[in-house]
């Protein structure tokens, strides 16, 4: 008997899609729809450029059509990753978070400098001063803020915390002077020091004081801090004395931001919540009696809630401020073109600078501002995460709100978000002292950014 041969499946064209099972397949697979490993019969089988019969997961999802798919998990991997990336945790640390303060840093010192020379120019020409006065005083405490900040930056772990008591006792100490006959009172405030034509503010030392004084004596007791009373005790009494010496000073801005430094360092160090709450409800209920027994405080308040009818001076500069971010518009009326600088804000180099940023730089330039001290915070916050060590955390949280808090609240002030409180801008308003302790404290911060956590493993 001679079989007949089966016919030859038919070899498809390139390009062209057979329809129908193959012939020679089993009765059951034609019934099937002839599913060929694992397609359908629909689904094109061939290789356009080979005519050869594709197989295998790669067809499949070709047939399939997975390219909505591949997008739609790029898309949910890039959420997946975004934050671990917004703080660092998803690789190991390769020194970004260093060189991001760091360029953020002088990035605004420099603009800073810039804007005191632009803001303060007017004001001294109209007073028979040299023009370019407070800019070489700046750019000199500038200068020293810089060095101080390498130096500090250099400092391990142990030289910091060896440095925690005795900064703290040496600024309640020159808190305390500001009371003796070395004192000085500048715009009723009395926080000044003065020896031998040289003033400092001692109010900005003892904030960073306290940042690294909190920080060594929490890290220390990190066992025991599930205690409320080791929590508690001796921050609470060091940093109320401190804070209480700058409000006899009638300095309620400083005052304030002390107050944010120490919520933080209790905050980072574990605190719960219930901790918070009473101390909140305390420090309003001070800043409330504080602004109701001055007569300046009361003024300012009454200004800012719009009452400018008598035309009192601090009403006079918080208009005269949004006149200026108003002429700005977006891209500004020129560096240098200010028309409101001239006399008509009040410290217009000083607490008001943002409003003449506004006013010369336009939004573009109060957003880049805004940019960068974001960039400060993000960094700061990455450092936080990557280290377990307790006295990090705890140095970075304080300074990274003592900066931050800071520039928040003055820029709300000249906005007219908050009332007129006297906080300068960190690292762009004029003031020697402020200047040289934020970048010692961006220095601290700099000292742990370029260390290794805790966490990380040696390379093997």
């Amino acid at each position: 008997m001679v079989s007949t041969p089966a016919r030859p499946a038919p070899k498809g064209r390139a390009g062209v899609t057979p329809k129908g099972p193959a012939a020679g397949a089993a009765p059951h697979e034609r019934s099937a729809g002839a599913k060929v490993h694992g397609r359908s019969a629909g689904a094109n089988p061939y290789d356009r450029s080979t005519g050869a019969r594709r197989t295998g997961p790669i067809a499949a999802g070709r047939a399939a059509g997975s390219h909505p798919v591949t997008s739609v998990s790029r898309v949910s991997r890039f959420f997946r990753e975004f934050w671990p990336r917004i703080e660092g945790s998803n690789r190991p640390s390769n020194g970004s978070s260093y060189y991001l303060i760091l360029g953020a840093t002088l990035a605004l010192t420099c603009i800073g400098l810039l804007m005191v020379l632009s803001a303060s120019a007017a004001e001294s020409i109209s007073q028979n001063v040299p023009a370019y006065d407070l800019f070489l005083k700046e750019s000199m405490y500038a200068g020293i803020g810089v060095i101080a900040m390498l130096i500090l930056s250099r400092l391990s772990i142990g030289r910091l915390k060896k440095l925690a008591w005795p900064a703290v006792g040496l600024s309640l100490v020159l808190l305390a002077l500001v009371f003796s006959p070395i004192g000085k009172a500048v715009g009723g405030n009395r926080n000044w020091i003065e020896i031998g034509g040289f003033s400092a503010q001692p109010s900005e030392a003892a904030k960073l004081a306290l940042s690294l004084w909190m920080a060594a004596v929490l890290a220390r007791k990190e066992p025991l801090l599930t205690q409320g009373k080791h929590m508690a005790i001796p921050v609470i009494p060091v940093a109320g004395l401190a804070i209480g010496l700058v409000l006899l000073g009638h300095d309620l801005g400083t005052a304030v931001i002390m107050m944010g430094i120490v919520a933080a360092g209790l905050y980072f160090a574990g605190a719960r919540a219930r901790v918070f709450v009473p101390a909140a409800v305390i420090g309003a209920i001070a800043a409330v009696v504080m602004a109701l027994t001055s007569g300046n405080r009361i003024s300012r308040l009454s200004g800012w809630q719009g009452n400018c009818s008598d035309g009192n001076d601090l009403c006079f500069q918080a208009q005269n401020g949004i006149y200026a971010l108003a002429s700005g518009g977006w891209w500004g009326v020129g560096l240098g073109q200010s028309r409101q600088k001239w006399n008509w804000i009040p410290e217009a180099h000083n607490d008001f600078i943002f409003a003449i940023i506004g006013e010369e730089l336009g939004l573009l330039g109060t957003m880049v501002l805004v940019v960068l001290y974001g960039i400060i915070a993000l960094a700061i916050f990455r450092v936080i995460v990557r280290h377990n060590d307790p006295f990090i955390r705890i140095v970075c949280g304080c300074i990274m709100t003592w900066i931050i808090g800071q520039a928040f609240v003055n820029i709300a002030m000249v906005t007219g978000l908050l009332p007129v409180i006297g906080v300068p801008l960190p690292l762009i308003s004029y003031g020697g002292t402020a200047l040289t302790l934020v970048l010692a404290a961006i220095g601290v911060v700099l000292s742990f950014a370029r260390t290794h956590p805790e966490r990380e493993k040696a390379p093997s």
